[in-house]
């Protein structure tokens, strides 16, 4: 059994540590180069589900939690559904998935370079290599 201050120091400990954001805003960014400034969350899960081709999406490898928070938040949809709806696009004939990055560094990277590209990193992560477009939280 615990002694109260054996309770009191545990408790202190755990009340003391930094905790983590509950979720953290994620970035839709695009290309500094790209003129566009702003888009809406309908758009962004248009093109990021093979729905429009205004844009060329740029995705975040299928184990990322941050790719899941995204899809849900955009879309209403887990990894399974995302991957059927581009199985069926694939399928088909009328597209292909968004090539994917390990790291949200390789997104933003592949993003700056392409004026057609969009992605989606941590909000912590931009810079003046691209410009967000939407904030998602």
């Amino acid at each position: 059994m615990k002694t109260p201050s054996a309770l009191a120091l545990l408790l202190a400990l755990l009340f003391s540590a930094p905790l983590a954001p509950a979720c953290a805003a994620t970035a839709i960014i695009v290309s500094a180069r790209n003129t566009a400034t702003r888009i809406v969350s309908d758009q962004a899960a248009q093109i990021f589900l093979g729905k429009s081709n205004q844009l060329t999406p740029i995705d975040l490898a299928d184990n990322s939690a941050t790719r899941s928070d995204f899809y849900q938040k955009i879309a209403g949809k887990d990894q399974d559904q995302v991957k059927a709806i581009w199985s069926k696009i694939v399928f088909t004939g009328r597209g292909f998935p968004p090539k994917e990055y390990n790291s949200p560094a390789d997104v933003k990277k592949a993003v700056a370079a392409d004026s057609g590209a969009i992605g989606y990193i941590d909000k912590a992560a931009v810079d003046d290599t691209v410009r967000v477009v939407l904030i998602v939280h």
